[in-house]
């Protein structure tokens, strides 16, 4: 009998022990741009403590000040209450120090869509984060397999495509890499599910679901206004009104920021090499002009401080 009590109590120590190495109490974002913001609020607001860092001490103010910011406007439209606002911003620790890397349990890479910098992130906090921490990409377009060829942790790289604005889109795209062990894959499900997120499985493919249905059609729209056959509000209320879309497509594109539409297309071009992803020249003209939507207040519309368009 004793042995039998000891064989299950070194089962249950087993699953105890499971248990604990896929809780999830600490989340590192690297990257506090809208995206990086977005994720942090919708993380904390869940009741996880996080670890936002910024490459300097002006960015890391800015990205705290425009979270407080997009956070208000939330309270004024009665979205959101100020004790959820003070709540989401106490789990928040900002920091351009990596030494609070170690006690995290997951990573949250949420920088460009460059593969340099994004390996560089990688190998980086490979060296000095806990052996059993998951490594996240927000990436929207690039190969996790590659990415993760820098790390001495291949079953535990994975995507998780947010979509923005983050806190409001229950959609999550999880993207499995080569390598991804089952394991990894079950436990970040249900990290989604408990910040709120329904994820779809994808298979490793530029542009995976979402970024690869939805660039053709905002491309679409901005040659249709190049070529001059209707306004741009014109444009967005034939979209919304004849398809039932909540916004049209050029607002949509404002709203994701026209620089990254602008990478989504150039690494879609680039990789698969078909028309229908070649960039417009009127969003390169924008993007030049750096008028990138609703964050810097002007694209395809002008907005207030807001974010609604001006007429």
């Amino acid at each position: 009998m004793a042995e039998q009590k000891l064989k299950l109590e070194d089962l249950l120590g087993g699953v105890q022990k499971d248990e604990e190495l896929g809780r999830i109490d600490y989340v590192a974002i690297i990257g506090g741009g809208v995206m990086g913001q977005g994720i942090a609020q919708t993380i904390a607001n869940a009741g996880v403590d996080v670890l936002l860092i910024e490459k300097t001490e002006e960015q890391l103010e800015l990205a705290k000040e425009n979270l407080t910011a997009s956070m208000e406007r939330e309270i004024a439209r009665w979205a959101l209450t100020q004790s959820e606002m003070k709540s989401v911003l106490n789990r928040i620790k900002w920091t351009t120090e990596l030494s609070g890397i170690p006690e995290c349990d997951i990573i949250i890479e949420a920088v460009d869509e460059n593969y340099d910098l994004k390996r560089k992130i990688f190998k980086e906090l490979d060296l000095i984060a806990k052996p059993e921490t998951i490594f996240i990409s927000n990436t929207s377009t690039l190969s996790l397999t590659k990415i993760a060829e820098v790390t001495n942790r291949r079953d535990r790289i994975i995507g998780m495509h947010f979509l923005n604005p983050v806190p409001k889109v229950p959609l999550v795209e999880l993207v499995r890499a080569l390598e991804t062990s089952d394991k990894t894959v079950d436990i970040i499900k249900k990290f989604a599910s408990r910040i709120g997120k329904t994820a779809i499985p994808v298979y490793e493919y530029p542009g995976f679901v979402t970024t690869r249905a939805i660039v053709p059609l905002l491309n679409e729209a901005m040659h249709i206004l190049l070529e001059g056959l209707a306004s741009a509000k014109d444009i967005d209320t034939a979209m919304r009104l004849g398809y039932n879309f909540k916004v049209g497509p050029l607002e949509m594109a404002d709203t994701m920021g026209l620089d990254e539409v602008l990478a989504w297309m150039e690494t879609l071009w680039s990789t698969l090499g078909e028309p229908r992803y070649r960039p417009c020249p009127i969003l390169r003209k924008l993007v030049r002009e750096r008028k990138l939507g609703k964050k810097t207040g002007e694209g395809f519309f002008k907005y207030d401080s807001d974010e609604k368009i001006i007429n």
